[in-house]
């Protein structure tokens, strides 16, 4: 037998391969552990749940007790997730566009389908919370979910899409949410990974959100709902 044919191959067998590959093994798990968490709060704990908003928060924090762990173990400061303030107005100048693009859109359909109905932007507390909200939804889904993409595709197109879907995921079965939603995880998943702000993320998310409120009807959006409660 040749001594070169029973050498396996260095390479394929490095410390280095399976040590990428199982850290992209458990950046898979980690994505699926948290979306799954999010969807048992979307279509079990809050249809079905009853009227408690702390059995409610139990799968929502189950996910981000995972994604803390996983940060540690990563060992990612606040300014690698996207918690920091340096490169906000770079963030902002690369959202300014889609954002007004987006606006001009929604725009247009809220006028040709008799929108711009809702007083709801003018509750200052449910404008707060839409911020926080935002805020909250691009830190599970930017701040975590992109960068462990990143870990199993690398930057670029195929990570892109992968947060894209699983945003527009957890807007399911709502169609116009969901297609919306799509689009906008490709801008967002895409400007985070040219330039990490959370905050400049979650301002045009709220002022995307806060826009299709005020100016859709409630036919093409059905109250926002999401999971079991859209049939609601």
């Amino acid at each position: 037998m040749n001594s070169e044919e029973s050498i396996p191959n260095v390479e394929s067998v490095s410390p280095e391969n399976s040590s990428a590959a199982t850290d992209r093994l458990i950046a898979a798990w980690e994505i699926a552990s948290v979306t799954v968490s999010f969807l048992i709060a979307e279509w079990i704990v809050r249809p079905f749940g009853g009227s408690s908003k702390l059995i409610a928060a139990v799968p929502i924090s189950m996910a981000f007790v995972v994604m803390f762990v996983s940060h540690r173990s990563h060992k990612e400061t606040s300014r690698d997730i996207g918690w920091r303030l340096d490169n906000f107005w770079a963030a902002m100048r690369l959202l300014i566009l889609p954002v007004c693009g987006a606006a001009v859109l929604i725009t247009f359909i809220g006028v040709y389908n008799a929108g711009f109905r809702s007083n709801k932007w003018l509750e200052w507390r449910w404008v707060l919370w839409l911020l926080i909200w935002g805020l909250i939804q691009q830190y599970a889904l930017q701040g975590f979910i992109n960068r462990r993409f990143q870990l199993i595709f690398g930057r670029g197109y195929k990570s892109v899409l992968a947060v894209a879907a699983i945003f527009a995921l957890l807007h399911l079965p709502n169609p116009f949410l969901t297609l919306v939603t799509f689009v906008g995880g490709i801008i967002w998943a895409t400007v985070y990974q040219r330039m990490p702000n959370l905050l400049a993320l979650s301002i045009s998310h709220a002022i995307t959100s806060l826009l299709l409120v005020f100016a859709l009807p409630h036919s093409l959006l059905r109250g926002v709902r999401v999971g079991f409660r859209y049939f609601g």
